[in-house]
């Protein structure tokens, strides 16, 4: 069978062949191009299609991990990222994670971004890939009762501190998202919508997203009817009807506005 000689292919040996390459040549991609089988353009066009989303993919994730390889180079080679989720939820606690990734294998981190640009299944699918992978991560939490006293800004800063206190080993250097975190004892920097333009502050708020459904998750099973695994706790319709109902429970927020 002649490399380039896709006339005398079968369908279904040039799917199996383009499955395997990363791209083509500009002859392959030339005889491609003139084959009249309909079934061969496509799977030309889903190809083509597919090698630019991943063209894309690596040109987002080298923007992402710019802010690390620039800190690391500066001689700060442990660079965690902190972010949380949960700040306006009516119910439950706020979490922090912070993570240490190791930037230069970046074929773990494909995909990784915001948590709140991601679908629950894919933060998921990306959750268990961070913490498998990942040079260290650790989550701290906040419950209702302290955000009560302390307020949820000071609850988040707390939740963020017990994070990295807890992670092993130290990170050199921080990074979170949007503001400083006081009270470390680490060189830190805030980066404006740091979730969506640093790798390991992504990583973070997905770690973070993640493990707070989940809390909310075993919330709903012991104070059923809020509906907090649907809502996370947050203020939908559905979760203040279930209030007026049902009264607070627990681990709602009692300083937060209910009407």
């Amino acid at each position: 069978m002649k490399k380039h000689n896709f006339s005398l292919w079968s369908v279904a040996e040039i799917k199996d062949y383009l499955d395997l390459q990363e791209e083509l040549s500009p002859v392959e991609l030339n005889t491609l191009k003139s084959d009249n089988r309909r079934s061969v353009q496509k799977l030309l066009s889903s190809f083509l299609q597919y090698r630019e989303k991943e063209l894309e993919e690596k040109k987002r994730l080298h923007r992402m991990i710019l802010k690390e390889e620039s800190i690391q180079k500066s001689g700060y080679t442990l660079v965690a990222g902190v972010d949380e989720a949960g700040r306006g939820p009516l119910a439950g606690p706020v979490v922090a994670a912070a993570v240490i990734l190791e930037p230069e294998k970046d074929d773990f981190w494909w995909e990784v971004n915001d948590s709140k640009q991601l679908p629950p299944y894919k933060r998921e699918k990306l959750y268990e890939i961070i913490t498998a992978s990942a040079r260290a991560f650790a989550v701290g939490a906040v419950n209702a009762v302290l955000i009560d006293k302390i307020n949820i800004y000071q609850a988040s800063l707390e939740a963020m501190r017990l994070a990295v206190r807890q992670l092993w080993p130290q990170p050199y250097f921080l990074l979170s998202d949007g503001f400083t975190v006081p009270g470390l004892e680490i060189p830190q920097e805030a980066v404006k919508h740091g979730d969506a333009s640093c790798l390991s502050i992504a990583a973070a708020s997905i770690v973070a997203k993640v493990t707070r459904d989940r809390i909310m998750e075993s919330y709903d099973r012991i104070y059923p009817g809020y509906g907090f695994a649907r809502n996370k706790g947050y203020p939908t319709p559905e979760h203040r009807e279930a209030i007026k109902a049902l009264g607070l429970s627990p681990i709602h927020r009692r300083t937060f506005k209910y009407d």
